[in-house]
């Protein structure tokens, strides 16, 4: 069974100049095992992001001490790439725009280089085909430059497209529901339910809101706050911070 491990994790952050580098998370254990989805819930700046982002391997924030482990492989110690390779995948909040490089080419590009080998592009033509009907995007998306001119929703649907062609044992969808419409939310939802019925796979779905967990049922929530996680619970502790909100986590956590 495929297991992500996070163990005592600490992060700091670039500041600017002449100031020293802001530790923004401290101390986060986290394990998730194939076949479970994690939400992670809290403020803004209580340090969700910063979490996905030195999972990815984000060369702005610094692990200076902790450990996270991929199937016992010590992922700290691989490059981007190699976390890719090894089964790693994360759904950025914000995608940066690449002009002049194909929405096509570059899922192309992205599968050869988790699969150490082109795919037949009769084969990726099938299965880019496929998935974008999936997520109900229109054939022409495949030739326009990548995020460039794409709205909120077109950004994350190509974000799953992503996830259903590269397979990664983990997913880790930061703010995958930020500015989505009702229907969009939907298409971008059943797309992670596609991805978990593997059942061979983990997702780690960080999130403000509760509206996303209506269609993407979390086994366990956890609540962010301060930079680390001051509580653990089922779904039903979602429903809490519904109703009551972050506020009393946030005061506990100063």
């Amino acid at each position: 069974m495929a297991t992500l491990e996070i163990r005592d994790l600490h992060v700091t952050v670039d500041a600017a100049a002449n100031e020293p580098p802001k530790e923004i998370l401290h101390g986060v254990d986290l394990t998730i095992r194939a076949g479970e989805t994690h939400a992670i819930m809290g403020p803004n700046g209580s340090g969700k992001s910063t979490l996905a982002y030195a999972l990815a391997g984000h060369p702005k924030y610094t692990i200076t001490s902790g450990s996270v482990l991929l199937d016992g492989e010590d992922v700290l110690e691989m490059s981007v790439d190699e976390r890719a390779r090894a089964g790693l995948f994360l759904a950025m909040q914000y995608p940066v725009e690449v002009p002049g490089v194909s929405v096509s080419n570059f899922l192309r590009s992205a599968v050869t280089a988790v699969r150490g080998e082109a795919p037949k592009l009769r084969e990726f033509s099938k299965d880019l085909k496929a998935g974008m009907d999936a997520l109900s995007i229109d054939p022409a998306f495949a030739q326009r430059n990548l995020n460039e001119g794409f709205s909120g929703g077109e950004k994350k649907r190509h974000e799953i497209l992503q996830l259903e062609l590269l397979k990664p044992k983990f997913a880790v969808l930061d703010e995958t529901d930020s500015g989505l419409d009702v229907d969009a939310l939907r298409v971008v939802s059943e797309g992670i339910n596609r991805f978990r019925e593997r059942g061979d796979t983990g997702v780690l779905l960080i999130t403000h809101y509760t509206r996303i967990l209506r269609y993407v049922k979390p086994d366990f929530v956890h609540v962010f706050a301060a930079g680390k996680i001051v509580e653990e619970g089922g779904p039903e502790l979602a429903d809490k911070l519904e109703a009551e909100g972050y506020e009393s986590y946030v005061k506990a956590s100063a």
